[in-house]
């Protein structure tokens, strides 16, 4: 079963066949799935399957042990973190990733400096600052002093100041308050109507299933389940998830 439209001729992503190893433990075996550019795809499943390391292994952070990953055409199996990230795949993972000892000013330059042209930069951090306000009023705050919400936004402003043709979002709203899951959210929306390809790994299932148009659910490494977010019914995901969803 495939996650692109019909009428696609080369989805933006396509995995294939992917495993992911650390040392003899084994994390995802044979995952396959695409997604056409500008859509939007949710990984749910539970505790320890998988979906962090599949988020890391689209993002270069960890190498597969086998299978293949496709940016618009273009294999990147191998290309690792830093390549991946100039070819226009954002990785946001769950730990932030952030330079703590760092103004929020210093973070977002740092960043900007490895993604866009130096005549483009003043631009893009303004549109950090557009996107989160609070940042414009913290800027010259430690990233390490913000609360948990302000550093998720500032991991978010880092990638979206200068919008990748891919974002992955690992657990964005973990731990956070409803209102900054709702901002959150929010801005994962603008993201994708302005053309952002969005892998979304979330907890909150039913605001994933809100917002992303196809799924694919993980169990101990394998996809057990995937189709259109409209389809992945309450029977579903008892199945898969378990009764509890959020």
């Amino acid at each position: 079963m495939t996650l692109t439209s019909p009428t696609t001729t080369e989805p933006m992503l396509a995995v294939k066949d992917l495993e992911v190893a650390y040392g003899e433990a084994g994390a995802l075996f044979g995952v396959s799935f695409s997604v056409k550019r500008g859509g939007s795809l949710a990984i749910l499943g539970r505790n320890g399957a998988g979906k962090s390391s599949l988020a890391a292994a689209i993002g270069g952070g960890v190498s597969p042990k086998a299978g293949s990953i496709s940016l618009d055409g273009r294999d990147i199996t191998k290309f690792g973190a830093n390549k991946t990230s100039r070819l226009g795949v954002a990785w946001v993972p769950e730990e932030r990733a952030l330079f703590a000892h760092l103004s929020v000013h210093e973070n977002l330059r740092l960043r900007l400096r490895r993604a866009v042209p130096r005549s483009e930069r003043n631009a893009a951090l303004e549109r950090a600052f557009e996107l989160f306000p609070i940042l414009a009023e913290r800027r010259r705050q430690a990233a390490g002093t913000l609360s948990g919400g302000e550093q998720q936004m500032l991991s978010l402003a880092r990638v979206l100041a200068a919008p990748p043709e891919v974002l992955i979002a690992d657990e964005m709203s973990l731990g956070l308050a409803p209102q900054m899951v709702d901002l959150v959210f929010d801005t994962l929306v603008r993201a994708r109507a302005e053309g952002v390809t969005v892998i979304l790994v979330e907890q909150y299932v039913e605001r994933a299933l809100g917002f992303a148009e196809e799924v694919i659910v993980l169990q101990r490494g394998m996809v057990s389940w995937q189709g259109a977010a409209s389809e992945a019914r309450s029977e579903v995901l008892a199945k898969y998830l378990g009764t509890e969803t959020q």
